[in-house]
């Protein structure tokens, strides 16, 4: 070294800063790549995200490497900084040249370039990947001798550098990641992947039509009334019974029975109910995704929901599963939700028999669906009793005001958003 010229030693002195900056960088950069992008990025033949895989697959050796190569270059960046300090200033050169060192390594070799790795993690790792494997195949000996000694320190322990753990990601990050997505994926699949996440949280019970408004065929009303339903009935699919629901024959589709509807004096409800299917009944609580696959695998399009006693609760489809994740099926809303009414005060007034899904969707509002499915069951629930109407209460920021209760059933509702007003406990009070 003093053969060397000052202005020899900076520059090896600069050199080592920057070699010491690659792998600060590098390190940071390598440990912020995106794995799931990377193993895509690999899967398609991309070079250096398949040697970055490789790299990231053995962590342990790796960072070895890694702080192996950082940790001799900055010892040897000391080494020169001294010689410059002893050449300058003599023996008092020595401290000066460690506080410099210290603010230039800190700067120049650490923040600045971890900085950077962690902004634009793959613009650093992948070209550093090509410099570290063949770092790693020339300093294998060395770097092998390096990890045993770290994995025997851990392994007393109680750690070992095999047990990596790789955890998937749960439906709240797979959220997360959708909702994250920002313009790389369009807005309206944003809402369908979302809506596919949350079939897990949604049962069957808060989507069925309800079991007083199953529309179906009772065999045992006058063949006129039954041949008169099937030739104008809107539903291509149809339980048949007889006298009550419970007691169900089978499920008819419309289309398939053409040539039974050609004469009105020769209809059979023999033949009407030789060519039913049988049932296909669905425990009540079912999650959609696992009633999804159900129908799927069944080949059924309309399942009947039963309760633990088997009795008939209500009746869900397979569109109204697709619903919950495209939308409605028609662009007509006013046609796709008859039973809530805008009004020109800015209330709304909403049948009792609306599901609160519905309502939300619908209106953007968050009324609670933790427990009641239904508008009807929210406030018999709130008030613990058969309201009369007039009866008036508030739940959080909504006011509601019961219009018409009929049948043991509150049948008409306004409802008036207050628009996060402070809200207390339910108020009730009856006219």
């Amino acid at each position: 070294m003093d053969d060397i010229s000052l202005g020899a030693l900076f520059g090896i002195l600069c050199l080592l800063i920057l070699i010491s900056a690659f792998f600060s960088s590098s390190e940071t950069a390598m440990m912020a790549l995106n794995r799931y992008r990377l193993r895509h990025l690999a899967r398609d033949g991309h070079r250096s995200a398949i040697l970055a895989s490789k790299l990231l697959n053995q962590p342990d050796r790796l960072l070895g490497l890694i702080l192996f190569g950082n940790t001799l270059v900055n010892l040897a960046a000391g080494s020169v900084a001294t010689i410059i300090g002893l050449r300058l200033l003599g023996e008092t050169g020595i401290l000066m040249a460690t506080a410099a060192l210290t603010v230039a390594i800190l700067i120049f070799a650490e923040v600045t370039p971890k900085t950077l790795a962690a902004l634009h993690p793959e613009r650093i790792a992948f070209p550093a990947s090509y410099v570290l494997v063949v770092l790693g195949k020339l300093l294998y000996p060395l770097i092998w001798i390096i990890n045993r000694i770290g994995n025997g320190l851990l392994r007393l322990f109680g750690v070992s550098a095999e047990d990596r753990e790789e955890s998937p990601l749960s439906l709240e990050e797979l959220r997360t990641v959708v909702l994250e997505a920002g313009s790389m994926i369009p807005l309206r699949h944003q809402r369908m992947l979302i809506s596919i996440l949350d079939l897990e949280k949604v049962t069957v019970d808060e989507i069925m039509v309800p079991r007083n408004e199953i529309i179906g065929i009772d065999l045992n009303d006058p063949p006129a009334d039954i041949f008169e339903m099937l030739t104008h009935c809107q539903h291509t699919r149809l339980p048949v019974y007889r006298d009550s629901i419970d007691n169900i024959l089978g499920m008819i589709h419309v289309r398939r029975i053409p040539r039974i509807l050609d004469d009105k004096e020769t209809f059979s409800l023999a033949e009407l109910e030789r060519i039913c299917r049988e049932p296909y009944f669905v425990p009540l609580g079912t999650p959609l995704h696992t009633q999804l696959v159900n129908f799927q695998r069944q080949k059924y399009r309309l399942g009947l929901v039963v309760d633990e006693y088997g009795v008939i609760q209500g009746l869900v489809t397979l569109e109204d599963i697709l619903e919950e994740i495209v939308g409605e099926f028609t662009t007509d809303l006013q046609t796709a939700h008859q039973d809530i009414h805008p009004q020109d005060d800015g209330s709304v007034v909403i049948d009792g028999s609306v599901t609160l899904r519905d309502i939300n969707r619908q209106l953007h509002w968050s009324l609670p669906t933790e427990g009641p499915n239904t508008l009807n069951g929210l406030i018999l629930e709130e008030l613990e009793n058969i309201p009369e109407s007039g009866t008036s209460l508030r739940l959080g920021d909504f006011a509601l005001e019961i219009m018409q209760v009929a049948d043991n059933a509150v049948k008409t509702v306004r409802i008036r958003y207050l628009g996060g007003e402070d809200s207390t406990e339910p108020e009730k009070t009856s006219e």
